[in-house]
């Protein structure tokens, strides 16, 4: 999904544009007990409490792209399991699948194969939420799965959208739909005690010790199935939000949806710069790697309107090495390391791997953060025999808040005081 699909579906998440049809949810405590359930129509809450959710909900499309926002996509055997192959060839129409002629006429989802992730999902949002055994499995699914310290509250909401046809120059046209977008978005939030403290008790006019209760916080995680891409379902992925984007709950995701999920924003960065380092070997001095980070930054000039975040794939990467000045026998070196440091088929969202926005030069005594644009300024030269970073002081000069002269200035100043 894009950042405007994105936008567009937390739109709905507003008492304006709301159309959500139901909401449920299960509060379960800290030794994985399910305390009490709601399920109703959302247009039925009180205004009051209606904001608090949509404030909570629109949460779970809140963050970065590739970091606490992620795109998963189902495995195609997963889909196929739960599909017949008069559904499988409306779904998927390139694929063939075995079957007689009882299996292709029998109901496109297989009720029977509760453990077919993308299945499940596919049920629930069907159901409308008012299947209580379906809910009850989901609820069930999370509880066993979810590694949490404390109590936390399930929601979960229902929605239909009828979304607006556009004009060629992305104007709305409210009256000219012929898309509907049927979704459920759920999320996993934290209930705590609030702090204690002192409150002011008007009735009595004085101030009190306040009384702690359990609050729900804004959530964990969350999902939005299916997604929203090209302003249409697709049922072949979800969104998945993540709050903490190194903490992405690798085991719950694989039982709770069969996704794979990809490298962490971090995980991302520090495999990218242990392969430019593995790769380059004795090559990977400070000019290379200012080739490199300027490449980055002309790609991310160039990618700046682009819709989605920059995904590169294993030949994208050694392009940009190729670009930067990098050998011939160093971009084999690379090909191999590349398998091995990130496995062949791994791509990474360059705004993970490298910051275009600052160049820093770090050493075990010092920090140098330069602005990118002028990378130039940085050189090594050997002085005296020892590798020295040199750096032009180019314009005025400025040390801990208090603007300092340079020698060259020195050397002006002096000029113009012997003229005169």
């Amino acid at each position: 999904m894009t950042k405007k699909e994105i936008a567009e579906i937390k739109k709905l998440l507003t008492p304006k544009n709301c159309s959500i049809t139901r909401i449920c949810g299960c509060y379960v405590d800290g030794e994985k007990n399910k305390k009490t359930e709601l399920k109703q129509a959302f247009l039925a809450l009180p205004e009051e409490e209606m904001f608090k959710y949509f404030e909570i909900l629109r949460k779970v499309l809140s963050g970065t792209l590739g970091r606490n926002l992620l795109t998963l996509d189902f495995p195609l055997s997963l889909e196929m399991a739960g599909l017949t192959a008069d559904a499988a060839a409306e779904v998927l129409p390139d694929v063939q699948v075995p079957g007689d002629a009882d299996t292709a006429s029998s109901s496109r989802i297989n009720t029977e194969s509760s453990n077919n992730t993308h299945e499940f999902l596919l049920r629930l949002r069907d159901s409308k939420l008012k299947d209580d055994t379906l809910l009850e499995a989901y609820y069930d699914k999370i509880i066993e799965n979810y590694e949490y310290v404390g109590n936390y509250l399930i929601l979960i909401i229902h929605d239909i959208y009828d979304v607006p046809g556009r004009t060629t120059d992305g104007l709305e046209m409210e009256d000219a739909s012929d898309e509907i977008y049927e979704y459920i978005l759920s999320c996993i939030c934290p209930v705590e005690l609030s702090k204690p403290g002192l409150s002011y008790d008007a009735e009595e006019n004085t101030f009190r010790n306040r009384t702690r209760d359990w609050v729900v916080s804004l959530p964990e995680a969350g999902f939005l199935f299916p997604a929203f891409t090209d302003r249409s379902a697709d049922i072949h992925s979800l969104l998945y939000y993540s709050k903490n984007s190194e903490e992405l709950k690798e085991g719950f995701v694989e039982q709770l949806f069969g996704c794979p999920l990809p490298l962490s924003a971090d995980s991302q960065k520090e495999t990218f710069q242990a392969l430019i380092e593995d790769a380059l070997g004795e090559d990977c001095d400070i000019e290379v790697v200012k080739s490199i980070h300027d490449r980055f930054t002309e790609l991310a000039e160039e990618h700046r309107e682009a819709p989605e975040p920059l995904v590169l794939d294993k030949n994208e990467v050694k392009t940009i090495l190729a670009d930067s000045g990098v050998a011939n026998d160093k971009l084999d070196e690379f090909d191999r390391h590349y398998d091995e440091t990130a496995g062949e088929n791994t791509s990474l969202l360059m705004s993970n791997v490298m910051n275009t926005r600052s160049f820093e030069v770090k050493t075990p005594d010092i920090v140098i953060k330069v602005n990118p644009e002028r990378t130039d300024l940085i050189e090594t030269r050997r002085i005296n025999g020892r590798e020295c970073l040199v750096i032009e002081l180019d314009g005025g000069v400025i040390v801990n808040g208090i603007a300092v002269k340079t020698s060259s200035e020195k050397e002006v100043s002096e000029n113009e005081r012997g003229e005169e």
